[in-house]
């Protein structure tokens, strides 16, 4: 877990550094263009809210709907089918998954915005399924085979992501 928040983390900042480098030789007019940054920034802060709202909801969630028993922190031993899983199977992976957008937006970087984030999230998404699924299987065995037959990975449907972000999304249904 902690090797993937490391992972996790390492692709801000290395986005954040190659993003400006990038900018000072691609899209310099833009770079140093501060009605870009302040538009850019704007909507990055809105973008961060969704995305850590999105984060927060679901890791409670899970904490609170997925253990049964001593568990360490972030472990579940209970396969959470319902609430805002039942419509997705990854919706914590979702928020974390776009954070490094927010950043980008944030930071204001065009080449980080159109080039870097997008390939980091196709990154954290084969994680997911390379990585991420084959343990989820392992844990809960033939229910998750079930579960992922029935449940997409993600859905970005405006129902979905409204239970997401809700601050209701946090009780068990």
């Amino acid at each position: 877990m902690i090797f993937r928040f490391f992972i996790w983390f390492l692709f801000l900042i290395r986005g954040s550094i190659l993003g400006v480098f990038l900018d000072n030789l691609w899209f310099i007019s833009i770079w140093k263009n501060p009605f870009f940054h302040l538009i850019s920034f704007f909507i990055g802060a809105i973008f961060l809210f969704l995305v850590l709202r999105i984060s927060k909801n679901t890791g409670r969630f899970l904490a609170r709907n997925g253990r049964k028993g001593e568990l360490s922190r972030m472990q579940t031993n209970i396969l959470v089918q319902e609430g805002m899983y039942a419509h997705m199977r990854h919706p914590m992976h979702l928020g974390l998954m776009l954070f490094p957008m927010a950043v980008a937006l944030l930071l204001g970087s065009l080449s980080f915005i159109l080039v870097i984030a997008p390939l980091e999230i196709i990154l954290i998404i084969t994680m997911i399924y390379l990585i991420e699924e084959p343990e989820a299987i392992n844990k809960f065995g033939q229910a998750y085979k079930d579960y992922k037959k029935t449940t997409p990975a993600f859905c970005f449907t405006k129902a979905c992501l409204k239970i997401l972000i809700q601050k209701s999304s946090l009780q068990k249904e």
